[in-house]
């Protein structure tokens, strides 16, 4: 893997150097624009509007709208000066409980391996983190972003999430036509209760699979052996009405406990789902 980051971790007075590599690989289908004449990939070229014409990047500079079509500009030695000293730092703040963090806070998780002489000291900040069970909430700085981050323990590696700033999380108070006042129907929750245990199961992650991706891939090698592509609708499961809810619950509920054998590979593992939604298969 390549090394993306180096540094060190700091709790206390201990200094633990390590490398970083990105834990998560993007395996999205990423598209070029084609020019449909020619066949030529269109390239995206940088240009002034004001000038009309083709602007090089050492001709380039860091500005910020500060009102609406006026800017203040910054150069490269005036940004590295802004640049916090610790920037080759992680430095871990607090330990908390995981149960403490909410989901909403993680952005990108990294591996941390020890680097030159800081084996020791790695392990022991390891070992130290799996035995208490903590998590370490430190500050770091990537690529001109600071960010706040979560040093935890995956088998025997550190492994280190970076975190939105509290201020970066929007208010809910901006998510419109949120309830109240939550009122429901005491039997409909009995029910969705017992559908939610029907369907509850140990966290398996390879069992899931990207099936859009899958498709395209199927795609792409019918393209390159110059086939064609036949794209199918499936139609669209009928919905149950809104209003008969309990009707709803009683049918999941059943589908829920159909046997596994009967389930559509979905790409879920073998639990059958109440409705499929429709997508496009191609042969």
């Amino acid at each position: 893997m390549h090394t993306v980051w180096k540094g060190a971790i700091s709790f206390g007075l201990v200094h633990v150097p390590v490398k970083m590599f990105t834990a998560t690989e993007d395996k999205d289908v990423h598209f070029r624009s084609i020019h449909k004449e020619c066949g030529t990939p269109v390239t995206n070229v940088r240009t002034c509007a004001h000038c009309n014409k083709e602007v090089r990047l050492d001709e380039i500079s860091k500005g910020f709208e500060y009102e609406k079509g006026k800017f203040v500009l910054f150069n490269e030695e005036e940004l590295e000066a802004i640049k916090p000293e610790a920037a080759k730092t992680i430095q871990i703040l607090d330990f908390v409980d995981l149960t403490d963090i909410d989901p909403l806070y993680f952005q990108k998780a990294y591996y941390l391996s020890p680097d030159q002489s800081g084996a020791g000291a790695y392990s022991l900040l390891l070992e130290a983190i799996k035995q208490t069970g903590k998590i370490g909430i430190a500050k770091i700085s990537i690529r001109s972003k600071s960010s706040l981050a979560a040093i935890r323990v995956v088998e025997n590696c550190l492994c280190m999430e970076t975190m939105h700033y509290p201020d970066e999380i929007r208010s809910l108070t901006l998510v419109p036509n949120l309830p109240g006042q939550v009122n429901v129907n005491e039997k409909e929750l009995q029910m969705a209760k017992m559908l939610i245990d029907q369907l509850s199961e140990k966290f398996e992650p390879e069992k899931y699979t990207d099936d859009y991706r899958i498709a395209m891939l199927e795609a792409i090698q019918h393209k390159v052996a110059g086939e064609s592509v036949d794209v199918v609708t499936s139609p669209v499961a009928a919905r149950t009405n809104v209003i008969d809810l309990m009707s709803a619950l009683q049918a999941s509920l059943e589908a829920a406990k159909a046997p596994a054998a009967a389930a559509p590979n979905t790409g879920r593992g073998k639990r059958k789902t109440p409705a499929k939604k429709a997508k496009e298969t191609v042969s």
